[in-house]
């Protein structure tokens, strides 16, 4: 194994000094680190992250902590990433399935001081519990929004978006509005049912028919599933509104399936904007969220949290907007 003395030997120089160079001291010539960087170059040398954390008492790394691989979410995690490394931390990634106790397990890796800090892209866990962690940790919650949380948290403002996609379609003349929700035990699709149903009760159009409650999962499989029960009422619907894109294109395939055309005989709209929602046929009509910059912010803020420098603002809800495409007219 090569150790630090092996780089210092090469280069002609002490253990300090490639120390000082590894951390990016600033103190040290710049011949003498170039030499240094050439010998760690030359020898591939790696440094002992263990031996870091035993003198500095960090790990130089934080924890996301992500509910699924999707489009979404990896496109939220670039922003972070990105941050992260032109900061000198590495990025580990835990994925719970929307399983909460996964969830409660890699919280205690912040207890167990294995890592400087964690970022989490929607939670399961309770309010009270994660308000407890981020007074003793640095914790950023982003893409849910908790009113009166004391987490610092990064999102959109779901409520208001959801009711704008509704609306719109309620301009367009839709009259029988269909919801299909996601997963209720996260924030952010029980905000996008709210934004749903106070449009829908603004111009006295509810009819709780027309909501899926609590079955779509986020999946592609879901939203055709759901689509197919909401065709089958004897009053079906002329839009549908799905608390997610995957789930919006799974309701335009069970239209089509249905020899029904999109927008001609039902309109769709989904939710995030993710990359396939622009090249699926119809192209999909969306509300979008700024999935990199989301990222980028929360990373920020745990960066300031880490260092212990004060932030502006604890919650920041970042701008949406939503995208006409094919689905709708």
């Amino acid at each position: 194994m090569i150790t630090i003395k092996d780089v210092a030997k090469l280069a002609g120089v002490s253990t300090a000094t490639v120390s000082r160079v590894l951390r990016e001291n600033y103190s040290v010539k710049k011949e003498t680190t170039i030499k240094v960087l050439e010998a760690v170059k030359a020898l591939n040398y790696e440094p002992n992250i263990l031996g870091r954390y035993l003198r500095t008492n960090e790990t130089k790394t934080v924890f996301v902590v992500i509910p699924d691989i999707s489009d979404f979410f990896s496109n939220v995690l670039r922003g972070i990433e990105v941050v992260a490394k032109e900061n000198g931390y590495q990025v580990l990634l835990g994925n719970t399935q929307f399983i909460q106790e996964r969830e409660y397990e890699y919280l205690k890796l912040l207890q167990q001081n294995k890592t400087d800090g964690m970022i989490l892209l929607t939670s399961q866990t309770n309010k009270d519990q994660i308000n407890e962690l981020a007074d003793q940790y640095p914790v950023v919650l982003a893409c849910d929004y908790w009113e009166g949380s004391k987490v610092p948290m990064v999102s959109i403002d779901n409520i208001s978006s959801a009711r704008k996609a509704t609306e719109y379609l309620i301009r367009q003349g839709h009259k029988r509005i269909a919801h299909i929700t996601g997963r209720l035990n996260i924030i952010n699709s029980r905000d996008r049912l709210t934004g749903y149903k106070q449009a829908v009760e603004e111009y006295q159009l509810y009819d709780p028919l027309l909501i899926q409650i609590g079955e779509g999962d986020f999946s592609y499989e879901s939203g055709f599933q759901l689509a197919q029960k909401l065709l089958a009422l004897e009053l079906p619907p002329d839009a549908i509104f799905a608390a997610n894109d995957e789930m919006a294109i799974g309701a335009v395939k069970a239209i089509k399936k249905n020899s029904l055309k999109v927008p001609d005989d039902i309109a769709v709209i989904g939710f995030n904007d993710i990359h396939i929602a622009s090249v699926f046929e119809p192209a999909l009509t969306t509300i979008s969220q700024p999935m990199y910059k989301i990222g980028e912010t929360s990373m920020k803020m745990l960066l300031k949290l880490m260092n212990q420098e004060p932030l502006l603002k604890r919650q920041l809800l970042l701008e949406d907007k939503l995208v006409v495409r094919e689905t709708t007219k």
